[in-house]
């Protein structure tokens, strides 16, 4: 309870103070927060749920998924070998560089806009932190379990099973972390140009025709929907790495 109360003061308290703030605000493009409240059950019924919401998780599941997929396979691949690790690492540091909102242009002219387009865009920026943290979680590997393995002939999937992803994974799992924000603003741009249902684009399409009061509960719905997914990314960390942060406790 005591972790709950923590978890939802700050929210509370700014909530107040918006809607105080606003109470009697005239401005057509801030109304007050009891005006976007009002307009939420109408706009976010189960019909745009389905045609707007549910396309938008499918793409975002989509995206990062593939985006972990390649992640973790390239940096196990990259940091497992210090000539590709220095062969790569130019190439990398060049397109980590480059934006990746930057490059939504070039893909809706090489695929034009369809969902594979959105998947991509996705992908393209969710899978440097995935990548990043896991060649650095393979290089970082203790040196005596190396031995260790090397002694014992420990090889092949079993030691990249036993030893290589599970050394790795505090690692991987806060490049991951990182990827879902990203993945999240990724859908919202990739949604924004070309398409006809989302939520990018509905949230825009109110803004096209003056119905903010909509356009600000889609923003609040975006908020709502980061809050959701990074709550059921913290349960999966607390299982995937119990052993880590029951070590990690147990130092303490």
């Amino acid at each position: 309870m005591s972790r709950v109360l923590k978890a939802v003061a700050l929210p509370v308290a700014l909530l107040v103070v918006w809607w105080f703030a606003s109470r009697n605000s005239l401005d057509f493009y801030r109304p007050p927060l009891e005006t976007v409240l009002r307009a939420f059950p109408g706009t976010w019924t189960p019909h745009r749920l389905r045609a707007d919401v549910l396309p938008s998780l499918l793409r975002l599941f989509a995206g990062y998924g593939i985006a972990l997929a390649a992640g973790v396979g390239l940096g196990v691949a990259i940091g497992a070998n210090r000539t590709l690790r220095a062969v790569c690492e130019p190439v990398l540091e060049f397109l980590r560089a480059v934006p990746p909102p930057m490059l939504v242009p070039v893909l809706i002219l090489l695929s034009g806009f369809t969902d594979r387009t959105k998947i991509l865009v996705i992908v393209l920026g969710a899978v440097w932190p995935v990548l990043l943290n896991t060649v650095e979680g393979v290089r970082g590997a203790d040196e005596v379990l190396v031995d260790t393995c090397r002694t014992y002939r420990i090889r092949g999937g079993l030691r990249l099973r036993t030893f290589v992803l599970r050394a790795a994974s505090p690692h991987i799992v806060v490049g991951a972390r990182q990827a879902l924000s990203i993945s999240i603003i990724m859908m919202v741009i990739g949604e924004l140009l070309g398409t006809t249902n989302g939520l990018g684009y509905v949230i825009i399409d109110f803004q096209r025709t003056y119905q903010i009061p909509q356009m600000w509960s889609g923003v609040f719905v975006l908020g709502l929907l980061g809050v959701a997914l990074s709550a059921l990314f913290r349960l999966a960390e607390r299982r995937v790495l119990h052993w880590y942060h029951g070590a990690s406790d147990a130092r303490r």
